[in-house]
């Protein structure tokens, strides 16, 4: 007689497939429902239903949705094992269900009626009580029209739990895994079994246990292969028979301190040519993912340059560096995964992740900044890395490897490298100390080829036989942090990247371009800029356009909004002396008062001055951060009077501010006269001007709510949120949603940044339409209705009497000529902190109105995924309706 799961063994070959083999098992108390996300030949979702002691199972093409509107076809298949409901894994090729599994939601279901009954008549009613999916639900059996399979409609019922797909699609905005989080399965957390395996036993990231041993051995032969050609094998030595290492000896200059909980990488500087100065190191620049490690007695967690944690996509690396020896630290490298000429493949990487093949990723090290329970940062480069080779060389893995510096000339190097089809080299400076998050002239990088990360704002048609997509657009940020099109690539695909590229597109179609100033003979279908993609091109052209593009894969380590055209430095500018006259020895004494050292093009003076003595940070560091920035924030500066508060011998001495250039020499800072018979104002629109306002001591940036283009008509309004003695940061957290909640029933969109000291400030976005005195006098109506509505929080009078214990609502920043701290201003306040745009999403995770600060502000930079004001650029309103509801005018 058959039994339920016959037909659920019969279609599987146990030996291969890691699902698990199952039985029917008795009722529980209560029953359980499971949805898989089955990435098969087709995407799909698998919808389970316990009963009888088995998953009745419907396979859902578009998934779930939870607007009762949408009937969704649902073919039911064999009934499936209780345990398949915490099963995730990869299923192999050649299997039935050939594909990767995750568990999208699972809880508990309760019919409605004799669930049975409801099953046999075709009308299967039920509540569901999940992690996503909630609320009254009815499977509802089609007629048969001789198809193999029963066809079903899975509907959602009209309940508090039903949403409309034009307001929230469930299956878009929840993608991930339930159990891991992920939107792949993960070795490390994922339920998997095999028959050679025991019940629940994780299987590794290496391949199926049913791999060819040729195969296998093939594999083998060519990463010994691949080892060769990169110089990279050579530092490995046999394990010491088992036996523990003893602890590798530190060097001087190690301080003992706590490791760390995050850590930002160090960068290099793009320049022209081979420094002829100073002594360097060189080291193959490889095409992969930058990723630091933290190990800490418990499993090793790796994580990308923003922050990532990609632990879970890299369980096996994981595990190897747990056997490095050490009992603390943090290590940096590059995984790659090498191509079939041994040089480091970047879209072969991507491969490894997008087919699930972790086990081809290999992690090459090259420094050590914390080890053992002490910093190393302050150590000279050659010795850190002397002692990573030691730690290194005492483990025999394939995959964990000691990047090598080679004892060459670098303009030979870099040649042979190029010859290997290979991105360059990398030059670092023996002495160098590690200095993270920043992009250090003690580290260069030489490319063979132009090469950089470009914003996708758009595709063509595809033309002939070609499917999918025919180029993709290309963009990059200018100075003023506008993206600017530049060009188009349409070689480096093949037809699998090309359909997965274009389904990703498809989703973020646009009807409006994201480019400033397109050219009018460019047509394309438009896309958010939110994806990035790696590009080589053999020149740029005179109007700004990349030649002979190849495109080498997707990035998602950087922010879109950061993506300018690189540049070059002049090698000059990173040799230890601008001059050339100073030794090496010389340009190692830290008591070097730095007159050669250039930030952007500008030369820095007295670069090792102290500005703030609370955090030791000084002139060099806020110049490299003003660097770092300048895509982002002038962007918020164009075409704005700006005003600058200086502090020329730092904070704690004489600060003044200057609205006036008078004697700055400060490079291409613009000046534009306003009114007659008065000093004209300054603007900065460029980077070298950003920079070098701060070589001449300015460390805050303040700004008019006008451009110069029409500055009688303010286009924005703002609300600095100033609180008084006694206040609490959860009180200013609630003042601003307050805010918030009155500008929105006034009908305006208003946007949130932190400050940079005490409060927060809420910018109303403005067409410029009202003059300065109707602004001015709207936002104080404003204030006035705040603070009579809820006297106890809010004050409409200034002073500290006024204020206390309560929070003025500083409309005065909305009369002609004030200001206000602009967008990425460092703050001239101890601690630096930094006034930051945010979503109103991350009000309540805001420690404080200098939450960032200028040590930590670029690593909140580099995780962005988006521009958190993106919709700010496009918010033109105006106050006529709002002053109508307010009954002012």
């Amino acid at each position: 007689m058959p039994q339920p799961l016959d037909r659920y063994v019969q279609k599987r070959d146990f030996r291969v497939t890691p699902e698990p083999r199952g039985k029917v098992q008795k009722p529980g108390r209560t029953l359980s429902f499971v949805v898989q996300k089955h990435a098969a030949r087709r995407l799909h979702y698998d919808f389970r239903l316990e009963l009888d002691g088995t998953l009745k199972s419907w396979a859902v093409p578009k998934g779930p949705s939870l607007d009762p509107a949408d009937k969704r076809m649902a073919v039911e298949t064999e009934d499936h094992p209780l345990e398949y409901g915490g099963f995730e894994g990869v299923i192999p090729a050649g299997q039935y269900g050939a594909g990767t599994v995750i568990v999208w939601d699972r809880g508990e279901w309760r019919p409605i009626g004799d669930p049975r009954a409801g099953y046999r008549n075709g009308k299967l009613k039920f509540e569901l009580r999940g992690q996503k999916l909630n609320g009254v639900w009815n499977l509802v059996r089609m007629r048969n029209r001789g198809e193999r399979q029963e066809s079903w409609l899975l509907i959602k019922e009209r309940d508090d739990a039903a949403r409309p797909s034009s307001d929230y699609d469930v299956v878009a905005e929840q993608p991930n895994s339930v159990l891991s989080g992920l939107a792949t399965p993960s070795p490390k957390t994922a339920a998997v079994w095999n028959s050679n395996r025991g019940s629940g036993e994780p299987a590794a990231d290496a391949r199926p246990a049913t791999a060819k041993p040729r195969a296998a051995a093939r594999a083998a032969s060519a990463r010994g292969a691949r080892a060769g050609a990169t110089g990279a094998g050579r530092n490995r030595t046999e394990p010491k028979s088992g036996r523990a290492q003893p602890a590798p000896e530190l060097p001087r200059g190690a301080v003992a301190s706590e490791l760390p909980e995050s850590l930002a990488p160090q960068l290099a500087t793009l320049v022209d040519r081979v420094p002829s100065d100073g002594d360097w190191s060189y080291e193959i620049k490889f095409d992969g993912y930058r990723v630091l490690a933290r190990i800490d007695g418990r499993q090793p967690r790796l994580f990308t340059r923003n922050g990532h944690d990609w632990t879970d996509k890299l369980a096996g690396l994981a595990r190897e560096l747990s056997q490095l020896g050490l009992r603390s630290g943090w290590v940096d490298g590059e995984i790659v995964v090498p191509g079939e000429n041994g040089a480091p493949d970047f879209q072969a990487l991507q491969n490894a992740f997008d087919e699930n093949r972790p086990a081809e990723i290999q992690y090459y090290l090259f420094d050590l900044p914390f080890c053992n329970g002490h910093d190393l940062r302050r150590v000279p480069l050659a010795e850190r890395r002397a002692l990573l080779r030691q730690i290194v060389a005492a483990v025999d893995s394939e995959r964990i490897r000691f990047s090598d510096d080679f004892d060459v000339a670098p303009q030979t190097l870099l040649q042979t490298a190029c010859a290997m089809r290979m991105e360059g080299v990398i030059g670092k400076r023996r002495d160098s100390t590690y200095q993270p998050g920043r992009r250090s002239p003690a580290w260069v990088k030489l490319k063979c080829t132009h090469r950089q990360e470009f914003v996708i704002g758009g595709y063509t048609d595809p033309q002939g036989s070609r499917t999918g997509l025919g180029s993709l657009l290309l963009g990059v940020h200018d100075a003023q942090g506008r993206l600017r099109y530049a060009g188009n690539v349409g070689t480096g695909f093949d037809r699998a990247l090309l359909k997965s590229l274009t389904d990703r597109l498809e989703k973020l179609r646009t009807d409006s371009p994201p480019f400033d100033g397109l050219p009018r003979n460019v047509r394309g279908n438009w896309v958010e800029p939110k994806l990035l993609a790696e590009v080589s091109f053999a020149e740029w052209t005179k109007d700004g356009r990349v030649r002979h593009a190849v495109f080498h894969g997707l990035r998602s380590d950087k922010p879109p909004a950061a993506i300018t055209r690189e540049q070059p430095a002049p090698a000059a500018a990173v040799e230890p002396s601008a001059s050339g006259k100073a030794t090496a020895a010389a340009a190692r004494s830290r008591k070097s008062k730095a007159a050669g050292i250039v930030v952007g093009g500008v030369a820095i003076s007295n670069a090792d001055r102290v500005i703030d003595p609370s955090t030791r940070a000084t002139k060099l560091d806020v110049a490299r951060f003003y660097e770092a920035v300048a895509p982002l924030m002038l962007r918020h500066l164009r075409d704005r009077p700006v005003a600058l508060k200086r502090a020329p011998q730092g904070i704690e001495q004489a600060m003044f501010f200057q609205k006036h250039a008078n004697t700055l020499k400060i490079p291409n800072i613009r000046q534009e006269d306003l009114d007659p018979g008065h000093d004209p104002v300054m603007i900065i629109d460029s980077a070298d001007a950003l920079i070098g306002a701060a070589q001449s001591g300015a460390i805050e940036f303040h700004t008019w709510n006008a451009t110069a283009r029409a500055i009688e008509q303010p286009d924005r309004m703002t609300f600095d949120l100033d609180p008084g003695e006694g206040v609490s940061w959860e009180q200013i957290r609630e003042a601003a949603a307050l805010t918030r909640a009155m500008l929105e029933e006034l009908g305006l969109k208003s946007f949130l940044k932190t400050s940079g000291g005490k409060g927060l400030h809420v910018i109303v976005p403005l067409a410029p339409r009202a003059d300065w005195d109707a602004v001015k006098d709207f936002s104080h109506a404003i204030v006035r209705h705040l603070a009579k509505t809820l006297p106890a929080r809010f004050v409409a009078k200034s002073g500290p009497s006024n204020r206390k214990g309560r929070i003025f609502v500083d409309y005065l920043r909305n009369g002609r000529g004030a200001t206000t701290c602009e967008a990425y201003s460092v703050r001239a306040r101890p601690g630096l902190g930094v006034s930051v745009p945010v979503s109103w999403d991350e009000l309540d995770s805001l420690q404080s109105g200098a939450h960032w600060t200028l040590a930590n502000a670029l690593q909140r930079l580099t995780n962005l995924a988006e521009d958190p004001w993106r919709d700010y650029w496009r918010c033109k309103q105006t106050l006529k309706t709002a002053m109508k509801r307010l009954g002012h005018g």
